[in-house]
């Protein structure tokens, strides 16, 4: 069972289909759900999970990426029962669903909870966050295994949004799956953002900012100098001619690839909607105050923001993304934080960093997209997913800090037709392990593709033909009963 603190978010975890499911007749009105246990993943997964879908797919997913592991037990989880070692400095507060509480420090997303769902039950087996981030932005780990990557190794696994290019490649989409506001972790970048097997074709659009200017740009947008869209359509009228005249017989794979590439830059460079979307400057004060307090710096001021902490971009990368989404963008990546160490890894001083740099413009932010989103008719056909690769240690350590625990932590859903103010799953008394409903990375996978009208165990091939799943895990159907 879920844990007792809102009674109708109980009773999402045995909905009437499953009791379909396992083969009991349940008549509608008798209200059993809040004495009888659920089944198990395994006995109550359905056996076509696309079957199951009783909203309209979505159109668009944004997941917002808080690289470096968030404390669960400081935002959507905490413990103020718990020994003073657990618990920490902060307090719970009420929100706009009756007996769902978050942090104090989070006083935005409590007033619009009625409109998110939280999962208390998440957890995987990486310690490390390459390749924890590289399992949360698949669903799967690393061939790797569990370790950090000191020097570049090539993807394997898709990204989410690579997947949902290789499904969608025949719709004529500019761009799907595009990335903002850079690759994270800037020395060696984390093999999780982009096509793995696919190739690079499915790649994302990546976007970056500048935090100083708050602009964002894109280099494939850019025309070359003395091109014009005659001289452009010319070249690629004389591509197709000579490509024409030296084909014999079918195209081998790279040669499929590169013409993929050759179109989508051409696609691009046509690209309006999505070089419009980029320019925030658009959007009236008063909307992108509302994403988080921005400041324009002059040149050659020193501000701290060149070093990638990019404090200036946080709450304008989501107002990005919901542009990005009205631009026709079905996928979008946010990734909050750059690099390690100025990010949410917060082995020292946890309470300080939380409370003074971290939750207040993220909490703003994310508010601010998700009412953004609503006002402007988006949030039902738009799944948010707010997650780090991980969370943090129930028992505080010496440096007044928390270290990396993936074995339970919270991630928020918003939008894409998830019942609003629902908790699923449970951690135990300290927030060290699930307690009810584990959910995995694959199960978040599985969630999104379900959403997106696909199949999570439909198959696809890697470059040796060997046949994958989309996921291994199963959709968390009952948030979007």
């Amino acid at each position: 069972m879920m844990q007792n603190e809102r009674e109708p978010a109980q009773r999402l975890n045995w909905h009437r289909r499953d009791w379909l499911k396992a083969g009991i007749a349940c008549p509608l009105g008798l209200g059993l759900a809040g004495w009888l246990p659920r089944l198990s993943p395994a006995l109550a997964a359905p056996a076509n999970p696309t079957n199951a879908l009783l909203r309209k797919p979505i159109r668009a997913c944004i997941v917002v990426f808080y690289y470096g592991g968030p404390s669960h037990l400081e935002t959507y989880d905490l413990k103020p029962d718990a020994p003073a070692e657990v618990r920490g400095e902060f307090q719970p507060i009420p929100s706009s669903v009756p007996g769902l509480q978050v942090s104090e420090h989070l006083p935005h997303m409590a007033q619009i909870m009625h409109k998110a769902a939280v999962i208390r039950s998440m957890h995987h087996g990486n310690r490390l966050h390459d390749s924890a981030s590289t399992e949360t932005l698949t669903g799967r780990q690393s061939p790797q295994g569990d370790r950090e990557e000191f020097a570049p190794i090539p993807q394997f696994f898709p990204s989410y949004g690579a997947t949902l290019s290789h499904f969608w490649r025949d719709r004529g989409l500019k761009v799907c799956h595009a990335s903002l506001p850079w690759v994270f972790n800037n020395v060696i970048p984390v093999p999780c953002q982009g096509g793995g097997f696919l190739g690079s074709a499915y790649d994302p659009f990546r976007i970056t900012g500048d935090p100083v200017k708050i602009q964002y740009d894109a280099e494939m947008l850019h025309i070359p100098a003395g091109l014009n869209p005659q001289r452009i359509a010319d070249r690629k009228h004389l591509l197709n001619v000579v490509e024409a005249g030296t084909q014999a017989g079918p195209p081998a794979r790279p040669a499929l690839e590169l013409d993929s590439l050759y179109t989508r830059a051409y696609d691009l460079l046509e690209s309006e909607a999505v070089r419009q979307a980029l320019q925030i400057d658009q959007e009236p004060a008063e909307v992108r105050q509302r994403y988080g307090v921005y400041t324009e710096y002059q040149p050659g001021q020193t501000t701290g923001a060149e070093n990638g902490y990019g404090r200036n971009l946080r709450g304008q990368n989501l107002l990005v993304a919901r542009r990005l989404v009205e631009a026709g963008v079905p996928f979008v990546n946010v990734y909050d934080f750059k690099q390690q160490g100025q990010n949410w890894d917060t082995h020292a001083d946890n309470f300080n960093q939380h409370k003074k740099h971290l939750l207040p413009p993220a909490d703003k932010a994310l508010a601010a997209l998700i009412n953004d989103l609503d006002e402007r008719g988006l949030l039902d056909s738009t799944l948010v997913v707010a997650t780090g690769e991980f969370g943090r240690t129930p028992r505080i350590n010496n440096s007044a800090g928390r270290d990396h625990w993936p074995d339970c932590y919270s991630l928020l859903l918003a939008g894409g037709g998830v019942v609003g103010g629902s908790i699923y799953g449970s951690s135990d008394k300290i927030g060290a392990y699930p307690a009810t409903q584990p959910v995995t990375p694959a199960d978040l996978a599985a969630t999104i593709y379900w959403r997106f009208g696909l199949d999570p165990h439909a198959e696809i091939h890697d470059r040796t033909g060997r046949p994958w799943k989309l996921a291994d895990g199963w959709p968390i159907e009952s948030l979007f009963s």
